[in-house]
């Protein structure tokens, strides 16, 4: 059966064909019953592809039409023989550009990764496709993930799917701007400082960071290394909850990893997502009493999304913040500066990779390096002080909230903002010091669409639950889009 198309022209021009703008719940509901094929949908997956992504260079290292037709074909065959792999069967997906897939380059957005292919997919990677998803490519990143806009030498920049002059945040901005310009349904990203909210932001689209721990990957030094976690985005909080379900699970090579499921084998998430709200308490943040500065609009359009909550029965309040953010940031730094360096230190110590890496990449390893283990342990502590503050700020509301971002979409060609409504940004990513309370916590955080200013410019604003309590912040996701509508509507590049 051939999907119909809608008015909703593409690039070039074309109509965009309805089962691209379906959600992956439906496309794989449709898949599964036979209703469309999986060959139809790669098919047009890959004719929209070629018509989109000039325009915002979202995926990369794309891999031959024939195979992918092929192995659609083979899906296909499949469930015409009653076998599905799960519900990402015959789904196209494409795998940030910092995870492994196999015989794909891991490139990274880095001239030094030239000729690295994977030989096995990451294990979140392996979980996707054990799932039934169709890999048709990688999704564009800044270099080695570093910063919020996804700019690097081997592929160029991802740009906005609201304003192309505009970046595409990051660094899961490749996967953000698959997601608005359907070129894909579902995603994944990683998320250290902001990676898979931010460009969820700045896409108008959704993207949440687990609990730490949830989402594990196998890492050359996995005890130490807790400040960075894989995680799904996608167009509407169902999608967002399944691809979760997905990619979470104990893994023994990762010893950190969570051992309670996310959900009961037995319970459809569908089913799981409604919740009562009525009296659950929601502290607003803002920005910190003043403390980050803020382009305008973003708190007005976030503080405005966030009224939809009181028609849910829910009581929003102010917030003030727990912890010295000053000393926050302090934490913040040392210990990224400690991983960075860990990660890129022997790209750093041999003079010919040290001149291909980018002067923020070097910045961070300098100051990794000039760290001492007293440094990194009172990081330590400092990090543990804040946590217990955050907590005690837990017994009196049940979420917090706050932007996502301190910046709508900036232009593609500057590489971060050294200012911020009139006052100056210190380092590279200090405009988006708004995300690292969750990073810190390693608590669940989801952002949501807020809106778009008067220049049609996107935004987003998070929602922060206790740690490991993300299926509480998926439910409370998930009412503000029942009471919202659609989350994800078609950027002005497809209509």
């Amino acid at each position: 059966m051939t999907a119909n198309n809608n008015d909703a022209p593409s690039a070039r021009g074309a109509k965009l064909p309805e089962l691209l703008q379906w959600r992956a719940t439906t496309l794989s509901r449709r898949l599964h019953a036979r209703d469309i094929s999986c060959h139809e949908l790669m098919s047009a997956t890959l004719e929209h592809i070629d018509a989109v992504n000039p325009r915002v260079n979202a995926i990369v290292s794309r891999r031959e039409p024939e195979s992918l037709l092929q192995e659609a074909n083979t899906a296909d065959a499949e469930l015409a023989a009653g076998r599905s792999r799960g519900w990402l069967h015959g789904i196209p997906q494409a795998i940030k550009d910092l995870s492994d897939a196999a015989g794909l380059p891991t490139r990274q957005g880095s001239p030094l990764t030239a000729g690295h292919v994977a030989g096995e997919d990451s294990l979140m990677t392996a979980r996707m496709r054990a799932a039934g998803a169709l890999i048709v490519g990688k999704t564009n990143t800044p270099e080695f993930g570093l910063g919020s806009q996804s700019y690097n030498p081997v592929f160029g920049a991802t740009r906005c799917a609201f304003d192309t002059s505009r970046t595409a945040g990051g660094s899961s901005g490749g996967a953000g701007a698959a997601l608005a310009t359907r070129m894909l349904t579902v995603a994944d990203g990683s998320d250290m400082m902001g990676s898979l909210r931010n460009p969820a932001a700045f896409n108008h689209v959704i993207g949440m960071r687990p609990s730490f721990g949830r989402v594990p990957g196998v890492a050359a030094e996995p005890f130490g290394q807790q400040l960075s976690t894989n995680g799904p985005m996608g167009r509407c909080v169902e999608d967002v909850a399944r691809l979760l379900v997905t990619q979470s699970g104990h893994d023994r090579r990762a010893p950190l990893s969570l051992a309670e499921p996310l959900l009961p084998v037995d319970v459809d998430v569908a089913q799981a997502l409604p919740r009562e709200l009525k009296g659950t308490r929601i502290g607003w943040l803002g920005d910190w009493d003043g403390y980050l500065a803020m382009e305008p609009g973003i708190l007005e359009l976030g503080r405005s999304a966030l009224e939809r909550f009181t028609t849910l029965g829910c009581d929003i309040e102010p917030a003030a913040l727990p912890y010295s953010a000053h000393a926050l940031w302090q934490s913040w730094t040392t210990l990224r500066h400690w991983s960075v360096s860990g990660l890129l230190g022997a790209y750093y110590a041999d003079p010919a990779s040290r001149e291909r890496l980018k002067p923020e990449a070097c910045w961070e390893v300098e100051r990794g390096l000039e760290l001492c283990a007293q440094d990194i342990y009172a990081a330590n502590v400092q990090r543990g002080e804040a946590y217990r503050a955050w907590l005690a700020l837990f017994e009196r509301f049940d979420y917090l909230a706050m932007p996502t971002a301190q910046v709508f979409p900036f232009d593609a060609e500057t590489h971060w903002p050294t200012s911020i409504a009139g006052r100056p940004m210190d380092s590279y990513h200090r405009w988006m010091e708004v995300v690292i309370p969750a990073s810190m916590l390693g608590a669940p955080a989801i952002s949501l669409p807020a809106g778009v200013n008067a220049l049609g410019l996107p935004t987003g604003f998070q929602l922060i639950g206790r740690p490991r309590d993300d299926w509480g912040v998926l439910q409370l996701a998930h009412a503000f889009e029942q009471a919202s509508g659609d989350l994800a509507p078609l950027p002005p590049l497809l209509t």
